[in-house]
């Protein structure tokens, strides 16, 4: 009497496919309703929220750096298929906030995740001490760089925003300017006598006036001509003011 024995190989490798298959059929058997009673992956809220405040920053003036707080671990949620992210009243991409992550179906839940948003640019210093009733100019300033939001409001970014201005109050060198700290210089006082040009199509006259009030270079200041007439202008920098004539 004589026995076939079969090959190893190939009868191992027949077997581990058949394996295979009754796998995967008893998974294509599980419910759906199973995966979702699964708890919310808690990293993808996290990533979530962080991608919310790197959007909500694009129009910053400066480089935005977000970093999220991890949602403690031991929170268990129901599973949401397309969670949402949204500003807590009072909240902004801007220093320490928070974001509101909610569900809405199959079931329902809102947290909140702690966060910072760093913006990093570049601002305005003194770049020598200033004495009270000093006229910015170029030389005055200085640039430098660091995190916006943990600086106090009213900061200048720009050289053109500063200079002209004049100092409030005497400041050490290094000190962060404010508009707090600075006034738009004076190049109108009230009764003054005053140069008025009207500047038309193709024609310009000029003729002279007494200003009604104080005014800064650009600001709205009305003048009463010599018949009496009170006409409103323009004041710039020369101490003129300038009317559009239509």
């Amino acid at each position: 009497m004589s026995y076939s024995v079969p090959n190893q190989p190939n009868y191992l490798k027949s077997l581990a496919i058949g394996l295979l298959a009754v796998l995967g059929a008893l998974f294509l058997a599980i419910p759906a309703h199973a995966q979702a009673d699964a708890p919310q992956d808690l990293r993808i809220l996290n990533l979530k929220a962080k991608e919310f405040l790197t959007t909500q920053s694009a129009g910053s003036p400066g480089k935005a750096e977000v970093s999220v707080t991890p949602i403690d671990p031991n929170l268990r949620l129901a599973f949401c298929p397309s969670p949402e992210a949204f500003f807590p009243a009072g909240s902004r991409a801007w220093g320490k906030t928070s974001v509101g992550i909610r569900c809405s179906s199959p079931t329902t839940w809102t947290i909140y995740v702690q966060a910072n948003v760093s913006i990093f640019a570049e601002y305005i210093v003194a770049a020598a001490p200033l004495s009270q009733g000093q006229v910015m100019t170029s030389g005055d300033l200085q640039m430098q760089k660091g995190d916006l939001t943990t600086l106090p409001s009213g900061i200048f970014t720009n050289n053109s925003q500063v200079i002209g201005r004049t100092a409030k109050m005497s400041l050490t060198a290094g000190s962060v300017l404010r508009q707090d700290m600075l006034k738009l210089t004076t190049v109108i006082q009230q009764n003054q006598t005053v140069r008025v040009v009207s500047i038309g199509n193709g024609f310009s006259v000029s003729t002279e006036g007494q200003a009604i009030a104080s005014a800064t270079d650009g600001q709205v200041v009305q003048v009463r001509m010599v018949s009496g007439q009170v006409i409103t202008g323009t004041a710039n920098a020369s101490g003129q003011v300038v009317v559009n004539a239509k």
